[in-house]
C-alpha cells in the first residue's frame, strides 16, 4: 500500500533526511551530485558524461565537475569507452552503492515515522 502523505509532511521528510545526511560526518553530496548518484544506481548501464549531462538537462562541463568531486568520494569511477573513444563511461563503485542503500534506508526509516508506521 503506498504511502500517502500531505506536501508539508513530504517536505519535513526530505528536510529531515537531508539533515540527517548532514550531521552523519560523511561527505554531504550537493542535489546535483545526489541525482547523478541515483541516476546512476537506479537506471541501467551504460552511463556516459554526454547522456548525464542529456538527462539531466546541463552541460557535460557541469557533470564532470560533479563527477570529480564524487569520484574523489569514491562513489564512481570513470574510464574511456572502449569502442568510442569520445565518451567517458561512469562506473558504479561499491562505495557508492553502500551510500545509495544508506540514503534509501533515510529514506523509509523518516517516512516510516511519518506514516506512523
Amino acid at each position: 500500500m503506498p504511502l500517502e502523505i500531505r506536501p508539508s509532511q513530504a517536505l519535513r521528510l526530505w528536510r529531515q533526511v537531508h539533515l540527517d545526511l548532514v550531521r552523519d560526518g560523511q561527505s554531504d553530496l550537493s542535489a546535483r551530485q545526489t541525482a547523478i548518484l541515483l541516476t546512476i544506481y537506479l537506471e541501467l548501464p551504460p552511463h556516459t558524461v554526454r547522456g548525464l549531462a542529456a538527462q539531466l538537462g546541463v552541460t557535460k562541463p557541469v557533470i564532470t565537475r560533479a563527477l570529480d568531486s564524487m569520484g574523489k568520494l569514491g562513489l564512481v569511477t570513470r574510464k574511456r569507452d572502449e569502442f568510442d573513444r569520445r565518451n567517458v563511461v561512469i562506473q558504479r563503485t561499491v562505495a557508492g552503492a553502500l551510500a545509495v542503500e544508506r540514503l534509501a534506508d533515510l529514506v523509509v526509516e523518516r517516512a516510516r515515522e511519518i506514516g506512523g508506521g
